[in-house]
């Protein structure tokens, strides 16, 4: 095998390996439906609480201290500055190319996690648990 073919081989299966781990099995949050058609749901904003009346740190305001927070939405899996993942806090997600700090949020049965990996059994705390039971274990990724 020439060097120009071995660098194509390597280069699908790193890309289909960042395609296929770009969702976490079991995330409730997504529904396929009969007809083909995904639905998606995001985590809502509290009612109450400093979150729900904080305008979100732009994904493109550079205010960002902590870990992405990797939210499957009706757009895709987006990178966001908030679990929320509201209007303006995310941006294309750089999974597979950039390694960044990331937590994975989804859903099981009515309960919210974050996740450390995109992988249920990786370390996951309840997004809306009271601090300290809510901090995430986030890792380079």
């Amino acid at each position: 095998m020439s060097h120009v073919a071995n660098i194509l081989a390597v280069a699908t299966l790193v890309y289909a390996s960042a395609a296929q781990a770009q969702f976490v099995k079991g995330n409730e949050a997504v529904q396929l439906l009969p007809d083909g058609k995904k639905v998606v749901e995001t985590p809502p904003l509290p009612k109450t609480g400093p979150a729900k009346d904080l305008k979100p740190c732009r994904a493109d305001g550079g205010c960002h201290p902590g870990p992405w927070r990797m939210v499957e939405t009706p757009d895709g899996l987006l990178e966001c500055t908030e679990v929320y993942a509201r209007q303006g806090s995310c941006r294309a997600s750089t999974y597979g190319t950039e390694k960044r700090s990331r937590v994975w949020v989804v859903k099981v049965g009515d309960t919210w996690l974050q996740c450390q990996f995109p992988d249920l059994k990786s370390k996951c705390v309840p997004v809306f648990a009271r601090p300290p039971a809510n901090l995430p274990y986030d890792a380079v990724q």
